[in-house]
């Protein structure tokens, strides 16, 4: 169901206040309040105002949802050669990401909240909520606003907590930014009330029925969850708020009151139970087809893991799919791979080296996040100009015929692999700019990871050393279908995996695995306290990679496989294409203890070796420092987890903005 696509009910986005700069909210509707809140279709309406925020230039549209957040981590990378300060923790206080008039994330998302506070106050006044669509509308607005302000907390740090609207309270634009945890606390009063205003996604009303992008309950209490932990987690936050911008600062828990962290726990370890019991059906059977079903958009939420997407446009808004699928540039590719029509890829997601060498043998979550090759349509002379050399290599082709092949990559080169252009339903053209696949937002795996872990209670991190303990076992105020441990055991079994220990250790580990390249590593480290840790360790690590050293000394500069003839080709290529496909097959060199050539390889029966940390074109090692680094400066990682709040945002905020951990203003 595809009827409240973002960015497409333009003529419903109704503004009812006067703003400052960094507010957009001018609509032509000259309509009242109580004209619009009085009627549920002009409601709806409303909320698709909310929606549209999401969908502009430089919103999620193509920059929140495109690397520029969430990236580098200790297992993602992103490979983009511009706009570097977004993903090495050297933000500056104009970037690509400022622009004038609210054209920027700080701009669209405060527009967001300033719609859901009309969209609130209209409910609650002219609304009448004991008739299921308002008291659906309600719960809707008090997600979304709650939604946007926890990216806003993710994004930034300590916020303006405006939970008014400005045509309620026009002194509200000078709201000064304040603690964070007042933000978490309203966040949980509107959260468990949108969990009891919305019903399971079945039950919701109209275009939201069965519909994986509109929210649910289920959607509101995974969110509370996810909100939960990060309020009772780490973060870098100044020791008091001021607003010169001086405050000392360091990396420390956001509740100091043991009680109330032992309060968010079972609070979101609740919130999972509820989910668990009533829809452990949307655990789908297979890894891989989490993420066919993105890429195929499929929105029924009874046939999706999904509980929330951020919902665009096919062929219209969204560049979801460019910036995080692999990367394919070559135009002998159009009208032959799958769905594939012209132009190319952003590919902006690669995984961190070392990660590749981390999976567990067995591990079937490995093909399906690591791709190791970029596809080609050629006749493979460059790469095999003996004609017999090239048949071996290519068996049941004829020498000189273009083939669909994966040519692999440089090990710094792997690219995420769970977002592709042959999954797609539907052509992907570039040329268009905006490929219009969703942006996932949460899923059922997530949901159950966090079951588990709320069950071990708050963490206790050691920031100079990283190490972690947890304080002991919660209770859930709702009994659970699955214990944690089972909960745990479940992700781990559909990834070919035996149960493990569930500790906090390998729940760090494990969400790792699971959720690789879905835009919350990041913030899972950071509210471990872990985030510095581990991108100095993950970098020492690349090192003893690059020099087969340590860990790695049983690890290899080369990779050893063959190439199989496909016996699905249409899997692959295009419609009308009838080129013969051919896959990489039995890899040797991507775990280790694989560092030498296999004792069955055999160049005569079409195997081949390929150096995938060195290039002889530069003369250079793949992974040397100089080129391959996720942060700037070690010195200045922990205190650049978050954006500054760029310079115009500042300069147009009447003295409420300011910017803390050494920015300056």
């Amino acid at each position: 169901m595809k009827n409240f696509r973002i960015v497409i009910i333009m003529m419903g986005i109704l503004s009812f206040s006067s703003c400052a700069d960094f507010f957009e909210t001018d609509s032509p509707s000259t309509l009242g309040k109580e004209d619009v809140f009085s009627n549920l279709t002009r409601t709806e309406q409303a909320i698709a105002g909310i929606y549209d925020q999401f969908g502009q230039d430089r919103s999620y549209r193509n920059r929140l949802s495109c690397g520029y957040q969430g990236l580098n981590t200790d297992i993602e990378y992103n490979n983009k050669g511009s706009d570097t300060e977004y993903y090495t923790y050297n933000y500056q206080l104009t970037g690509n990401l400022s622009r004038d008039g609210g054209k920027d994330p700080w701009g669209y998302l405060n527009t967001a909240i300033e719609r859901a506070n009309d969209v609130i106050e209209g409910i609650r006044e002219y609304g009448d909520t004991t008739n299921t669509e308002y008291a659906y509308f309600l719960g809707e607005a008090l997600f979304l606003r709650s939604f946007v302000y926890l990216e806003m907390v993710k994004f930034w740090g300590d916020l303006p907590p405006r939970f008014e609207s400005l045509s309620k309270n026009p002194d509200g634009v000078n709201i000064a930014k304040n603690d964070r945890n007042i933000i978490y606390e309203q966040l949980r009063t509107d959260l468990k009330q949108a969990a009891q205003l919305m019903p399971w996604s079945a039950g919701c009303p109209g275009y939201a029925t069965n519909y994986v992008g509109r929210p649910s309950k289920a959607a509101a209490l995974a969110l509370l969850a996810r909100m939960d932990l990060m309020y009772a987690g780490y973060a870098l936050r100044p020791d008091y708020i001021d607003p010169s911008g001086n405050a000392p600062y360091g990396v420390q828990l956001n509740v100091k009151d043991d009680a109330l962290r032992q309060e968010l726990y079972a609070e979101a370890m609740d919130a999972c139970a509820q989910i668990i019991n009533q829809e452990d059906n949307k655990f789908q059977d297979t890894f891989a087809e989490v993420f066919k079903d993105i890429c195929s958009e499929v929105t029924d939420y009874s046939q999706t893991e999904y509980i929330w997407v951020i919902d665009f446009v096919a062929n219209g808004r969204g560049q979801f799919l460019n910036y995080n699928t692999s990367s394919v540039s070559d135009a002998n590719l159009d009208g032959v791979l799958k769905h594939y029509v012209s132009g190319s890829t952003n590919a902006a997601q690669s995984i961190v080296p070392t990660f590749v060498y981390a999976f567990e043998d067995g591990d079937l979550r490995k093909d399906v996040t690591v791709l190791p090759y970029r596809w080609y349509n050629d006749d493979a002379s460059d790469n095999y100009s003996n004609d017999s050399t090239r048949l071996t290599v290519f068996p049941g082709s004829e020498n000189g015929v273009e083939r669909l092949w994966q040519r692999h990559q440089n090990v710094a080169s792997y690219y995420l692999g769970k977002y592709r252009i042959e999954w797609m339903s539907r052509d992907y053209n570039s040329g268009a700019n905006d490929d219009g696949i969703d942006y996932p937002i949460i899923r059922y795996g997530d949901v159950l990871l966090m079951y588990a872990e709320a069950s071990l209670g708050p963490i206790t991190t050691d920031i100079n050393t990283g190490a972690v303990s947890t304080s002991g076992n919660i209770t859930s105020a709702t009994p659970c279908n699955l214990t944690p441990q089972a909960a745990f055991d479940k992700v781990r079994a559909r990834a070919g995996l035996t149960s493990k220990t569930l500790n906090i250790e390998n729940i760090i580990n494990e969400r790792a695995f699971e959720l690789c390249g879905e835009y919350i590593r990041k913030y899972d480290l950071m509210r471990w306290g872990l985030l510095k840790h581990n991108l100095v360790k993950a970098m020492a690590d690349i090192a003893a990679l690059n020099a087969h050293e340590g860990t790695y000394a049983q690890t290899s500069d080369s990779i050893w496989f063959k190439y199989r003839l496909s016996d699905t080709p249409d899997d692959y290529r295009h419609t009308g294409a009838t080129q013969n496909v051919y896959l990489m097959d039995s890899i040797w060199g991507l775990n280790i203890g694989e560092n030498s050539r296999p004792e069955w390889f055999n160049s005569d029966n079409g195997w081949v070796a390929k150096n995938i940390f060195y290039s002889s074109s530069d003369d250079i090692r793949h992974l040397n420092s100089s080129d391959y680094y996720l942060y700037y400066s070690e010195d200045l990682l922990d205190s650049r987890h978050y954006w500054p709040i760029y310079r115009i945002n500042v300069g147009a905020s009447n003295g409420t903005l300011w910017n803390d951990y050494g920015y300056g203003q």
